[in-house]
């Protein structure tokens, strides 16, 4: 089963905690903006819904950033900023930018963001109660972390489990060593997920939440990707390919398993090549 959050008006997941933190924070807080990092969908979430509430917006983005979504977020009518990959990255870590003016709305490692994540576990139980398993990309851990704190909290027994890319898949050696270690990152065409860390407090929900992670290589979610293209005629990006590789693997186990299709922001140029067969780099 398909969980469509690419159908979302930005297509992407993003939406709902962005809307969820900024709403809750209130016009007033908001008076001198808002700003975040993101390579791509929640600088988009965040840009949306800094309109729709009319309040000023500055998105921080990796130069590896697909255009496509770097467009996106200018058309929303949000200022974008390019950084060097390392001093994007090091935003999630510090949460703070010194030409950064307004509220800081962190990609994931919000209680506000996950909460308005958890929304989609809560879709999942309505339509699918019997749900075995539930596979979702892993970029910081927000999306999973607010589905699987839904299901704990409505009492399902399905298992939670993360998708990463082997060229930056931190979670699953943390869960192995018990606590948040390091590994190499190179970026590529599935930009949405793909670190080479684990946020502290992320790791310390993982542990109480996520049954465990699956990593799959860039081509297997390129297969993955080609394959929901012709089979649901639905366009999925990168890290939502990795979900679907890692069932189509087995890896979740037999039953009822459902894939969260994250977003669908992906840049043509990337879906030429994998319809016609490749990977991109």
């Amino acid at each position: 089963f398909l969980k469509l959050e690419c159908l979302q008006p930005i297509r992407s997941f993003k939406l709902r905690g962005a809307y969820n933190a900024m709403a809750k924070a209130g016009k007033a807080a908001l008076s001198e903006g808002v700003w975040t990092c993101s390579a791509g969908n929640m600088a988009q979430g965040v840009a949306w819904s800094a309109r729709a509430l009319d309040v000023p917006c500055t998105v921080y983005v990796p130069v590896t950033a697909p255009r496509t979504k770097i467009e996106a977020v200018k058309r929303y009518g949000g200022k974008v900023v390019e950084l060097p990959v390392d001093d994007w990255v090091a935003i999630f870590r510090d949460r703070k930018r010194d030409d950064a003016k307004g509220v800081f709305i962190h990609p994931y490692s919000d209680p506000d963001v996950m909460a308005g994540n958890g929304v989609i576990g809560l879709e999942i139980l309505e339509d699918l109660p019997d749900v075995d398993a539930v596979v979702v990309p892993w970029g910081g851990g927000g999306l999973l972390c607010g589905i699987a704190s839904a299901f704990k909290a409505n009492g399902s027994a399905a298992k939670l489990y993360a998708s990463e890319v082997n060229t930056g898949a931190p979670l699953g050696p943390s869960l192995e060593a018990g606590e948040p270690v390091t590994v190499p990152y190179a970026p590529n065409f599935v930009d949405g997920i793909g670190t080479p860390f684990v946020n502290r407090e992320m790791f310390e929900l993982a542990q109480q939440l996520v049954d465990g992670s699956f990593i799959v290589t860039p081509e297997a979610a390129a297969s993955a990707i080609r394959l929901v293209l012709e089979r649901n005629r639905v366009v999925p990006e990168g890290a939502s390919g990795t979900a679907v590789a890692a069932a189509l693997a087995g890896s979740a186990g037999p039953g009822k398993i459902v894939c969260v299709i994250s977003g669908g922001n992906i840049d043509f140029k990337t879906l030429i090549t994998i319809l016609s067969g490749g990977t991109p780099a």
